[in-house]
């Protein structure tokens, strides 16, 4: 989200300086969310991703305070915790080499081992908010090669690895009781989306 400058439509607003952004003004709020981070937090110290680094204690508390808001907001709500995919190290080490030839870095910026302790980090708070969630991290590699069917680069999704995402979050939606593919969508698709001026993305979705 960006920092305290967006009024989305009637229907949303953030608050200047606040982590607030929730609907307003309609009859019922959203059935469920899903939260998807870790992969950027799980960047190693020293490496060339350090700046995307969060601790792995603040990572946790930042998912608890955004669980806490959602259940403050609508006590009702399915919310889903999801853990960062796997990271194959050598196909990161790849791909550095295939964009940046000699000035690739020498050494993965992010390790599997450490992706997996934000994982569990995540499946932990889910237990004690007794909220469900989904092991993203686990679940890919159960299957033999996992590194290039999930991963296009050691650490972004190829379709294959989103679907086991969209496969996963139907499963966990069907057992409370809700159909995700009849679910509306509240925010606009990422690709329509301007940078420069976000806030017409908005403005037409909730026209």
């Amino acid at each position: 989200m960006r920092e305290n400058k967006w009024l989305l439509c009637p229907k949303y607003v953030m608050l200047p300086n606040q982590p607030t952004l929730w609907l307003k003004g309609l009859a019922s709020p959203p059935a469920a969310a899903t939260i998807f981070f870790g992969a950027n937090d799980a960047a190693l110290l020293g490496r060339n991703s350090e700046r995307q680094h969060v601790p792995i204690e603040e990572f946790k508390e930042n998912l608890k305070k955004i669980v806490l808001h959602l259940k403050k907001c609508s006590p009702n709500m399915l919310v889903v915790l999801i853990t960062p995919p796997p990271v194959d190290e050598e196909g990161r080490m790849e791909y550095a080499q295939s964009m940046y030839g000699e000035k690739a870095m020498k050494i993965p910026e992010r390790t599997n081992e450490t992706a997996g302790k934000y994982a569990n980090q995540c499946i932990t708070l889910a237990e004690e908010l007794s909220i469900p969630s989904i092991n993203l991290w686990s679940k890919m590699q159960e299957n033999e090669g996992w590194q290039r069917k999930y991963l296009s680069d050691g650490l972004h999704l190829t379709s294959e690895g989103n679907a086991v995402v969209y496969k996963e979050v139907v499963r966990v939606f069907n057992q409370a009781g809700l159909s995700a593919p009849s679910m509306p969508y509240d925010f606009p698709h990422h690709s329509e989306i301007d940078s420069e001026n976000p806030e017409k993305a908005f403005t037409i979705q909730c026209s």
